[in-house]
């Protein structure tokens, strides 16, 4: 199985794990790392709407507070009509650790599959050279 493919069952197995109560849309992603560990986020609501926290950014943070910070892949899998694109949160937080080249595979309920690199999901991004 490629890289790709483990990435996107992750993320749909993730989907299972999303608390939802509120919206009842489920979200998983799924996140390789360059030593090959792969971390995995859901979408975890909160009736305070504002800090409810999205399955990317879920993955991301788990995988930097275990000390990784060189990625090369991720995965996002929802029960949508086309395959997922992360919100603008999400793109902002992923351009701050992905490289612009970096595969990011979107997937839908049928498992229809798209790969954006991050500099086409996000290609005007504020980085950490602004803070200069």
């Amino acid at each position: 199985m490629s890289n790709k493919e483990q990435l996107i069952q992750a993320a749909v197995q993730m989907k299972n794990k999303a608390y939802v109560p509120y919206s009842k849309f489920p979200v998983g992603a799924a996140l390789l790392t360059a030593s090959g560990k792969i971390y995995t986020g859901c979408n975890i609501e909160n009736a305070a709407y504002s800090v409810t926290c999205c399955a990317e950014r879920v993955a991301i943070f788990k995988a930097v507070s275990e000390g990784e910070t060189d990625f090369v892949g991720m995965a996002v899998a929802a029960n949508t009509k086309r395959p997922v694109p992360p919100c603008g949160a999400c793109r902002q937080v992923m351009s701050e650790f992905f490289t612009d080249s970096m595969p990011i595979h979107l997937t839908n309920e049928a498992e229809k599959h798209e790969t954006f690199s991050m500099k086409e999901l996000l290609p005007f991004s504020f980085s950490p050279q602004d803070m200069d």
